[in-house]
């Protein structure tokens, strides 16, 4: 069992993040809430869902969280013609060996970007679920596992329907967060001209994190105390969604990990070894909205998945802080840190 002190891994994780967050605001200026959230998703052990119009920097903000930390990353041009095994890898015959061989396919780096996922067929696409879910890849009764850290950032366009193929449900389930860049301010597009006017600012990002700091990040986010209201309060928003009536499908338990993993890296992110209900509040409409599906009369009733999660916001009864809770003990505090072990 290896110790270590949690202030000390607080503060390493502050430095290193702050770093790689100014180096991706450097490429995608005036949207600070996203570059957090990528952030969040990935010291959370989760993978992002980037949805948008054409042109707001899907991929570039992609791109830019990649190259940021030193580690393997590979693109994936999501086509209708793309196989599974382009994903996975294949067995190949070697002639000289008399053995199979296997040639590892895209999924085998650190930081997979999924252009336009929406585009290749289900069967392309259920080849991702595997991997996203177990970390893991499995061919021809052979198991090889991914390395570490592991991320895919996947890209799509919600307004062009021809030729896309929606993801299933259980795709989108695999996703910790989505999250919508949107358009920029006028001052922000300004900036834009003047840097991206000449260059691509992607030509001169460096990496500022290694991959080996990024696991110890994600290490010290697993040590995030949790107390148990808070706990209850995430269990009770995602219960929430699936007795909604404008819900045919609620979310799943394993919404409800990712949003308390969130969370907790959302708690580090701000320097504290502890989560409250407001981190849990922060990320539920981009952890939850994703995963559910509206009834036909809420769709007619132009009704989304957002309004819906932020109305069960607005009636979950929020956990007192500890002052408040006569009978909260301090073992049950939010504020009651963790054993300092891993």
């Amino acid at each position: 069992m290896t110790t270590y002190d949690d202030r000390a891994s607080l503060s390493d994780l502050t430095a290193t993040v702050e770093r790689v967050r100014s180096s991706v605001e450097g490429v995608i200026e005036g949207k600070p809430e996203v570059v957090r959230l990528s952030l969040t998703v990935l010291l959370a052990e989760g993978h992002l869902l980037i949805e948008d119009v054409p042109g707001v920097g899907k991929t570039m903000l992609a791109k830019a969280l990649a190259r940021s930390i030193d580690c393997s990353v590979r693109r994936i041009q999501f086509t209708p013609d793309l196989l599974p095994s382009d994903i996975t890898g294949v067995s190949i015959w070697d002639q000289q060996r008399r053995d199979f061989e296997f040639k590892p396919g895209a999924i085998f780096a650190q930081i997979v970007i999924g252009d336009e996922i929406n585009r290749a067929s289900p069967k392309t696409q259920s080849a991702l679920l595997e991997s996203m879910e177990e970390r893991q890849v499995t061919i021809d009764g052979k198991t090889y596992e991914l390395p570490s850290p592991f991320m895919v950032v996947a890209t799509q366009n919600p307004v062009e329907m021809e030729g896309t193929y929606p993801l299933p449900e259980a795709q989108r389930d695999r996703f910790m967060a989505r999250v919508s860049i949107g358009y920029p301010s006028a001052d922000a597009e300004l900036q834009m001209l003047d840097i991206h006017g000449g260059v691509n600012p992607l030509d001169d990002l460096q990496p500022v994190a290694h991959a080996h700091e990024i696991v110890k990040l994600i290490e010290a986010v697993r040590g995030v105390h949790v107390a148990d209201p808070v706990r209850r309060y995430a269990v009770d928003l995602v219960a929430a969604t699936r007795t909604h009536p404008d819900l045919r499908l609620g979310a799943s338990p394993r919404a409800t990990l990712h949003l308390l993993r969130a969370a907790k890296a959302s708690a580090a992110l701000s320097g504290r070894e502890y989560a409250l209900p407001d981190d849990v509040q922060a990320l539920a409409v981009a952890v939850l909205a994703h995963r559910l599906l509206p009834t036909a009369q809420a769709q007619l009733n132009r009704r989304t998945a957002e309004q819906v999660v932020q109305e069960i916001l607005q009636r979950t009864p929020v956990p007192a802080s500890p002052q408040q809770q006569s009978g909260l003990t301090m073992s049950r505090g939010f504020g009651q840190q963790p054993p300092r072990r891993l």
